[in-house]
């Protein structure tokens, strides 16, 4: 009897000191948390040198993530939210709901200059259409595309970060023939996706020509699959650039913690398991640094890339026009 009440005073305390160890909780994007995906590795890292539990939380696509943070509130449990983009961090300073970060970002490699008191990059690309290196005929930019029989998948602005890169590229190169150029691309799309892990998905199945993805996704067939025969393709209007990044909730009650996640988001640490996880250029390695077969990719001629709060002002506008164009 003395054994059993002795062992059920361990387990006390062995709870208790569980319970001690400091939960830190990440809202991402599905595709960040697989294993495959970049979360496992970080999870490591991070809880190595933190003394805490790191936990990634799926919500969906990139878009996504700012509806269920807007609609759980100062309520969250979210401690950091990474996924959003600049198409969507105006959006997400209106809430009110993120606490500036306090990071130095001097060590920052992005192509465009970094100033935001909220957010913090931690990687970047450009969104590209991939095919099959043995397509015919590659369309050079969109209205080629639209003349064509190519098919296509998209992913949906209303919860995806790529399919509101797609919206925000073509209004960027055509403004207000951004309407007709959309008419055109009706019937070159197979469909369109919540996320773009179905829509990529599909077009290796083959079930469509090309798939909106990024300039990058072609190294991820190259260096894990000894594959090079996935490509994207450049298109002479220019390609949008993405930049995704992180943010402290306001609500936080790890608050120092998000913040040391941040920095450790800017460290080698994070940074060297971007390219061959997530499969874009990280924000804080030098280009020299990137694993080889980075050297392969296209290398678009012209980035384009509307500011935070101009992405705001047409992200609206752009969706009714990409809604009522694909209606029709």
């Amino acid at each position: 009897m003395r054994h059993a009440i002795l062992a059920a005073g361990l387990t006390i305390v062995a709870g208790m000191g569980q319970a001690q160890t400091p939960v830190l909780t990440v809202y991402t994007y599905d595709s960040f948390i697989p294993e495959w995906g970049p979360g496992p590795a970080i999870e490591q890292a991070f809880e190595a040198q933190c003394g805490c539990d790191l936990q990634f939380v799926g919500a969906g696509d990139g878009a996504a993530l700012l509806a269920r943070i807007r609609l759980e509130g100062a309520r969250s449990e979210a401690d950091v939210v990474l996924g959003l983009d600049t198409n969507l961090t105006a959006a997400a300073a209106g809430t009110g709901l993120f606490a500036p970060h306090g990071v130095d970002a001097s060590g920052l490699t992005l192509p465009v200059a970094w100033d935001d008191p909220l957010f913090l990059p931690f990687d970047w690309g450009y969104f590209a259409f991939v095919h099959d290196t043995s397509l015919e005929d590659v369309p050079g930019n969109f209205e080629e595309l639209a003349a064509s029989d190519i098919s296509i998948v998209i992913q949906d602005p209303r919860s995806s970060t790529p399919g509101l890169g797609l919206l925000m590229w073509v209004q960027a190169a055509y403004g207000e023939r951004s309407g007709e150029i959309w008419e055109g691309l009706s019937d070159n799309i197979v469909t369109v996706t919540p996320g773009w892990s179905e829509s990529y998905g599909l077009f290796l199945e083959g079930e469509a020509d090309m798939a909106l993805s990024y300039t990058t996704s072609p190294a991820y067939h190259l260096i894990a699959e000894d594959d090079p025969t996935k490509a994207a393709a450049p298109f002479d209007e220019g390609h949008y650039m993405q930049i995704e990044v992180a943010g402290v909730l306001e609500g936080s009650d790890q608050p120092e913690l998000a913040r040391d996640f941040l920095r450790f988001m800017l460290t080698d640490g994070f940074q060297t398991i971007i390219p061959t996880t997530n499969w874009m250029y990280p924000a804080a390695l030098p280009a020299e640094e990137l694993p080889a077969g980075f050297e392969t990719l296209v290398a678009p001629e012209r980035a384009l890339i509307f500011s935070p709060d101009e992405a705001a002002a047409v992200r609206d506008m752009a969706i009714e026009t990409w809604q009522g164009a694909l209606s029709r």
